[in-house]
């Protein structure tokens, strides 16, 4: 098997194991604990699958594909530049995700994600679970929807748009189990902004950060000031 035909595998296994963690996680872990419903070690068990994900897809790139994990070389940037990086895709992000909640929720009358409401009392005073999660998220969808499925991608269709579109286009539909359209077409739309930034600047670690910093705000907004349509981990 050539080289393309691995990384279309490649990028089929990633979408359908963490498609399966989103559908069957909770389930699966049930099951193993016995104990019913969303509770703190329940909900901590499956961020561990979703890290089992990211290491399968890591091991695949290494010993089937037999190249880098990363087929974009780190570019590196000062501190300066990682600050201001930062802050603007946050405030991008955030406001472009908010604007766009104003109009989904006008449109549609949509209310918020009853999963949401399921998952935030676990979050209570929890700090090293919401850290965690915030962390789980940001690393493991930032490797592998922009470090992994779009570089790929591009070089499979030698089309940087295609790569943008298609990494944006999965990662949105992933947050679909959160049942709302909010949840697919923010996601969506951060998506997209993440993969410009990308393909533009060559830095998965500002993404990483920007991605937990825009979990870890919006959970924190959830417990404190009960805000809970910014959510997106």
């Amino acid at each position: 098997m050539g080289i393309n035909g691995k990384y279309s595998i490649g990028i089929l296994l990633t979408f359908v194991l963490l498609a399966a963690a989103m559908l069957y996680a909770f389930p699966i872990v049930t099951i193993i604990t016995g104990v019913r419903g969303i509770t703190e070690t329940n909900f901590l068990l499956t961020r561990f699958i979703i890290w089992g994900i990211f290491l399968m897809v890591f091991l695949y790139s290494i010993f089937i594909e037999k190249g880098s994990f990363l087929l974009k070389k780190e570019t590196r940037y000062s501190i300066l530049f990682y600050i201001k990086a930062v802050i603007c895709l946050y405030f991008i992000c955030s406001i472009g995700g908010a604007l766009l909640n104003v109009m989904i929720h006008l449109l549609f009358q949509e209310k918020i994600s009853d999963k949401l409401f399921e998952l935030t009392p676990i979050f209570k005073n929890n700090y090293f679970l919401l850290i965690f999660t915030c962390f789980t998220a940001g690393a493991v969808e930032e490797f592998l929807m922009r470090g992994y499925i779009q570089p790929r991608i591009e070089k499979l269709y030698n089309s940087s748009t295609l790569g943008i579109i298609f990494s944006a286009v999965l990662f949105g539909i992933l947050h679909s189990t959160y049942g709302t359209i909010g949840q697919v077409v923010i996601p969506f739309f951060i998506g997209v902004v993440f993969a410009m930034f990308y393909k533009i600047y060559s830095n998965i670690k500002i993404l990483i950060i920007c991605h937990f910093l825009i979990d870890f705000i919006s959970l924190m907004a959830m417990n404190f000031m009960d805000i809970k349509h910014l959510s997106l981990f």
